[in-house]
């Protein structure tokens, strides 16, 4: 096991710890003074800060952009995009320095806005990108498929966003990078470069670990599980398939580049910025 490997199972420890510890001290007799209850949420800070500056210092090593091609099909708009600043996510765990969010927009205005107040979710169907398709960016090897997570409704009002920011997001990174990137796909491109495609439909796989796939071959379908806030595909290369130890590699999609935040696309065509 490596060592970035134990500290991040060490940061979910951490967190685990200090909420049973919580829990204990509310509804029970304490088993320690109340001080000390908040150390291992000091541990796991720390630890959280420490990986995050050797990911930063691994940054000055990283190879080139690698050129693959574009993960969908139609037009889509960019979003967290790592064109604007890196880490494009606010971290560089889980292998997410140079990830990019895109979300379906087949015309102007036909995906639902963010509304402050209501409705507070949506029906994953009202959005155009659920269920579109996810294609291999290179011919590859399929390393891990996984679409058994629920697809739960949208995130995209003040008050499901709060929920997902202060609750949702915190049990899920207490559960693992699985847990976060919901149904996923990983794809060993070959030269130690994997593609990650997170937040996958349920039940929409089209390929299994050891598989062999051709670029622009269906691999599976565009969902909302995991920590999302409405569908879209979130997608990355980084390298290594596990995402507890992945760093991030730079990407540009073939015929697109690298599409910046507000930007949209159809595949081999920039057309303008939203």
């Amino acid at each position: 096991m490596s060592v970035r490997k134990a500290a991040m199972i060490l940061y979910r420890c951490c967190w685990l710890a200090f909420v049973v510890l919580v829990l204990v001290d509310v509804i029970a007799e304490p088993l320690i003074p109340f001080g000390l209850v908040f150390v291992p949420a000091a541990a796991a800070i720390l630890i959280g800060l420490l990986v995050g500056r050797r990911s930063r210092a691994d940054l000055a090593k990283d190879r080139p952009a690698v050129e693959v091609e574009p993960p969908v099909t139609g037009r889509w708009t960019a979003l967290n995009s790592p064109a604007g600043k890196v880490p494009s996510h606010g971290t560089h765990g889980y292998g997410q320095s140079y990830a990019i969010d895109i979300v379906a927009e087949p015309e102007e205005g036909s995906r639902p806005p963010f509304r402050p107040l209501w409705p507070v979710a949506r029906p994953n169907s009202d959005f155009p990108a659920f269920g579109a398709p996810l294609v291999a960016v290179a011919d590859a090897t399929v390393v891990h498929a996984s679409d058994g997570m629920r697809d739960h409704l949208s995130r995209n009002s003040g008050p499901a966003l709060a929920y997902l920011m202060l609750v949702e997001a915190s049990v899920r990174d207490m559960a693992g990078a699985h847990r976060i990137f919901g149904n996923h796909v990983v794809l060993d491109l070959g030269d130690g470069t994997y593609a990650a495609y997170a937040h996958v439909r349920r039940g929409s796989l089209q390929v299994k670990a050891g598989d062999t796939v051709r670029a622009g071959q269906l691999i599976a379908r565009c969902g909302n599980s995991g920590n999302s806030t409405e569908p879209h595909v979130h997608f990355q290369l980084m390298d290594h398939p596990d995402l507890d130890v992945a760093r991030g590699i730079p990407f540009t999609w073939r015929g697109v580049g690298v599409p910046a935040n507000g930007e949209a696309f159809v595949v081999g065509e920039v057309v303008g910025s939203g």
